[in-house]
């Protein structure tokens, strides 16, 4: 076998390949002969075909399928030998074929980039340091309240807060578009569960007012065939209620399964739930700076290949996500994997960084620590045993525990050798808003 070698551009490289007549002959004759024996011919008994016969028959096949398998297997033999790491498969491109006289064909590809990881000790991350004080648990009982609320009609206009009902009909163009109807469609005022211009536009409404009004839906809108469209709504308020609050009492512990001690039970209960997402919370900012610092000090050329592939796996992920909420993807409202560009080159580039970090360092994930993930994964099931075995039955779907234990290990490596900061703040500064209990 002949191998030359160059570099294109870039991480990209044109592989030219000579194999020998005899080598792809001999590899030729010898799947027909054992085709022999097997195929049936018209004419001759099973396995007595003469093999001008077979080869008549089947020849051209054959070939085809021996000159695919040579070159697969010779680029991977001279790539190996050439200590390339191809990030991609190849392309190949016949130079020539004629097997009689030897073949020659071509292999583009990309190959890893190297990756060089820096002084991790130089890295600076910023840990969050908070103490749960007794006014956050009285905002999140307030919160745990405003979930059980019930509605009363308002006799006034609306407000913040309030859940207005409303009949809807919108177009853009003058054209009506999917989900541009509704009937008796709740809309609670300050919940950010419409655009910030529609629940304005319903904000000082009563019963029976119809209002018309134009929405501008943003340019990174989730669905692409509205997004920076503006359109216009005709709405017809059909009720304006008002919440009321639950007492907080032993009977309102009782609904979240506070069985004794009341109230006094259940902030204790809502205090230990604000820990762990907390803890949480903590832990995923910190993982985010270190991921960040470590994308930011460290600058290679990225497999175009790997991009795409990734590009195209967003893609296919957010469109079954919109199969799944409306059964069906309307034509052209698909996301298209060049919307991802920026977030799969993001991806990819912290992978090969991560991948280089667990190699050099040897790190494995902990089997305890893959255990007790299954075991979280579990308890939220009916039966979790089944759920576990469920994973370890599976190679590939333990894999991917591993590859979050993993990816643990990696931040806990890095933060013990990084600059790490302790830093006070609040309880509403790291959970962003976000609801717990």
């Amino acid at each position: 076998m002949q191998v030359t070698v160059e570099t294109t551009e870039g991480l990209v490289r044109r592989m030219t390949i000579g194999l020998p007549a005899d080598a792809v002959e001999g590899e030729y004759r010898k799947r027909l002969q054992s085709m022999a024996g097997r195929v049936r011919v018209d004419g001759f008994r099973p396995g007595k075909a003469p093999f001008s016969v077979i080869e008549r028959r089947y020849g051209g096949p054959v070939r085809q399928e021996v000159l695919g398998d040579l070159m697969t297997a010779s680029f991977q033999e001279a790539a190996a030998k050439e200590n390339l790491r191809p990030a991609s498969m190849p392309r190949f491109e016949a130079k020539s074929l004629d097997s009689k006289n030897g073949v020659e064909f071509i292999a583009h590809f990309e190959i890893y980039p190297e990756v060089k990881i820096g002084d991790v000790a130089a890295l600076t991350v910023e840990r969050p340091v908070v103490a749960i004080a007794e006014t956050d648990i009285d905002n999140m009982l307030q919160k745990l309240r405003k979930q059980r609320r019930t509605w009363s009609e308002a006799p006034r206009p609306s407000q913040l807060e309030d859940r207005v009902t409303v009949d809807f009909s919108a177009t853009v163009d003058g054209q009506p578009f999917a989900g541009g109807e509704g009937k008796d469609m709740p809309v609670i005022l300050g919940a950010k569960q419409m655009l910030a211009p529609f629940e304005t536009e319903l904000t000082g409404v009563t019963a029976g007012q119809i209002r018309e009004f134009d929405v501008d839906f943003p340019a990174e809108y989730g669905q692409p065939s509205l997004a920076g469209k503006k359109a216009r709504f005709v709405v017809t308020v059909v009720r304006v209620e008002e919440p009321v609050l639950p007492e907080l009492n032993d009977e309102f512990a009782a609904l979240f399964g506070v069985e004794s001690g009341g109230v006094d039970g259940l902030r204790a209960e809502v205090t230990k739930n604000m820990q762990r997402e907390l803890d949480r919370a903590i832990n995923a900012k910190v993982k985010n700076q270190v991921m960040e610092q470590l994308l930011v000090s460290h600058t290679f050329p990225i497999p175009a290949a790997m991009v795409e592939l990734e590009e195209r796996r967003l893609a296919d992920q957010m469109n079954e996500q919109l199969r799944a909420q409306g059964g069906s993807v309307p034509k052209g409202a698909e996301y298209r994997p060049a919307q991802f560009e920026a977030n799969a080159r993001r991806r990819v580039a912290l992978g090969l960084i991560l991948a280089e970090l667990i190699s050099q360092n040897a790190l494995k994930p902990d089997r305890e620590k893959v255990k007790a993930e299954i075991a979280k994964i579990a308890s939220a099931y009916n039966d979790p045993q089944e759920v576990v075995d469920w994973y370890y039955q599976d190679r590939n779907r333990l894999n991917e525990v591993e590859s979050v234990v993993l990816e643990d290990e990696v931040v806990k490596w890095v933060l013990d050798r990084a600059k790490v900061t302790d830093t006070k703040t609040d309880f509403d500064s790291v959970m962003g808003g976000e609801r717990v209990g």
